[in-house]
């Protein structure tokens, strides 16, 4: 009896195994894929975004801004040292999404940074979401985003690795153009509505950005016959003043606050920018084609035109008009970034879902061709090909993305410039003492401002103080070799402590 049950245990025992492993090979074939292509784009994304100090230019001013809105709770206006900002005159969205991580995970690089890297996961979503349910293709998708993920013009500081406006901006413009193309596909206006909303949210990202798709929409209007009927739609209507009544409100609201904010942004953004070269940002007409060959998507680029080209070939309507549609995008947004005066190594990221999409074509059609080969789906048991080939095409721009996010590396030039950061992240650690101490620091400052802010939030005072006139028993950080070389010729003065270029002095005062 005792033996018979135990055989019975042994046989239940036996049969909830085999139960659990057919449910974790169902899950595994069913979701592994998932899995797998989520560890593939949240590491990049995501991984050591808070290891280097906050940049110069753009992201420490845009960190200071949301600072000072966190302490005081202002919302509408942004400023920069408690006045109001009027070089940075963009809306607030991003400064508010920044202030609002501040107040739970603390001021810190990943409170300013998270908005951008969530913004790259969102777009990476929009692209995996048009592939399942468009294409009906899931190894499209994963395709696009490996190639995203891999484009060095995106995965980058001033895009989806700081706290810019650009990765931010590049989702709402993405999902803008791709409910664009959805509406012209089925002429659904839920999807009208949805360009709307999502371009108000560009251009309260980044002001006129928002809007330089709207040429490129236009072409694919009038290619798809859409003009006339868009124009007889009153949802149509509806929604524009919708999304213009928006962004009017906030610009209207800020100019009552603050005077003289719409003349800023029409030097700054508007007139100021685009007519005429802007504190010597300049370049000839291929100044963004150079860039994607030689630095930003040096491993896809060549594949761009062969994309377009697949896509228009394969026997598939949906991809036919895919390809046509992404490129106009491209084209379009090309062209009117190049006829701009003002050109930047960051105004092209808005391409780079586009172009991934194209770039995916020409691989997925190689990929799908390796898949149904008949000889090997008839002589072997599972068919590796397509992975090995997938594999082998994206293992070295992978590697390098790696190495771009998890070891980041100053440049060479830049190292110098940027040690005070690291000693401002180490001193708001706790690993420096700053305890009475000053800084002493000459020209434009934002990035070291942040971290005296967070400092100050933190519980210690760290000021800026003037190297000209320092007193007797003052404790002072100096980081620059003039300022160096000054207080050692103007100062009786004794060294603290020497951590890399950083220099703590401790003045006795003048000499006679």
């Amino acid at each position: 009896m005792e033996q018979t049950q135990s055989l019975l245990e042994h046989s239940t025992t036996e049969v909830i195994s085999d139960t659990r492993k057919r449910r974790i090979t169902v899950w595994l074939r069913k979701y592994g894929k998932y899995a797998i292509l989520a560890a593939l784009v949240i590491v990049p994304l995501f991984g050591y975004l808070g290891t280097l100090p906050i940049r110069l230019w753009d992201e420490s001013r845009l960190a200071s801004n949301a600072f000072e809105m966190y302490d005081t709770g202002h919302l509408l206006v942004t400023t920069f040292e408690y006045s109001p900002d009027l070089w940075n005159t963009k809306p607030p969205l991003l400064i508010w999404l920044q202030a609002g991580l501040m107040k739970v995970l603390g001021v810190n690089e990943w409170a300013v940074r998270l908005p951008s890297a969530v913004a790259g996961l969102l777009t990476c979503s929009l692209l995996l979401y048009l592939s399942r349910r468009y294409l009906n293709s899931f190894w499209f998708g994963f395709i696009a985003l490996l190639v995203l993920v891999t484009s060095e013009g995106y995965i980058t500081e001033h895009g989806t690795r700081t706290g810019d406006y650009d990765a931010l901006l590049t989702l709402f413009t993405t999902l803008s153009a791709l409910a664009f193309f959805a509406y012209c596909e089925t002429t659904r206006n839920k999807y009208l509505y949805l360009v709307f909303a999502a371009t108000a949210l560009a251009v309260l990202t980044k002001s006129i950005a928002g809007f330089l798709f709207v040429p490129a929409l236009g072409i694919y209007a009038i290619i798809r016959g859409q003009v006339l009927p868009l124009l007889q739609n009153k949802h149509f209507y509806i929604g524009l003043l919708g999304c213009l009544g928006v962004i009017a409100g906030y610009y209207l609201l800020r100019e009552a606050v603050s005077p003289g904010y719409l003349q800023a942004v029409w030097h700054n953004e508007l007139g100021g920018r685009y007519l005429q070269v802007n504190e010597n940002h300049s370049g000839d007409f291929w100044f963004y084609y150079y860039g994607f060959m030689e630095l930003k998507l040096t491993a896809w680029y060549l594949l761009v035109p062969c994309g377009f080209a697949v896509g228009l070939l394969l026997k598939n309507h949906r991809m036919n008009r895919l390809a046509l549609f992404c490129a106009v995008m491209v084209v379009g947004f090309f062209l009117v970034i190049s006829v701009s005066k003002t050109k930047l190594h960051w105004y092209d990221i808005p391409l780079y879902p586009f172009l991934s999409l194209l770039i995916a074509m020409v691989v997925y059609a190689v990929f799908d061709a390796l898949r149904h080969l008949t000889w090997v789906n008839q002589h072997m048991r599972s068919n590796i090909w397509p992975f090995v080939f997938l594999f082998l095409l994206a293992i070295n721009p992978y590697r390098k993305t790696l190495d771009r996010t998890y070891t980041p590396e100053e440049n060479p030039g830049d190292k110098v410039f940027f040690d005070i950061g690291y000693f401002l992240k180490d001193a708001l650690k706790g690993k420096q003492d700053i305890t009475g101490y000053s800084l002493l620091y000459e020209g434009f400052n934002t990035h070291n401002l942040f971290y005296l802010y967070a400092l100050r939030d933190n519980g210690t005072r760290l000021d800026f103080q003037d190297w000209t006139n320092l007193k007797p028993g003052e404790l002072v950080i100096v980081p620059q070799e003039h300022i160096k070389q000054y207080v050692r010729e103007h100062y009786e003065q004794e060294v603290v402590e020497e951590i890399g270029t950083i220099t703590k002095f401790r003045i006795h005062g003048k000499k006679q």
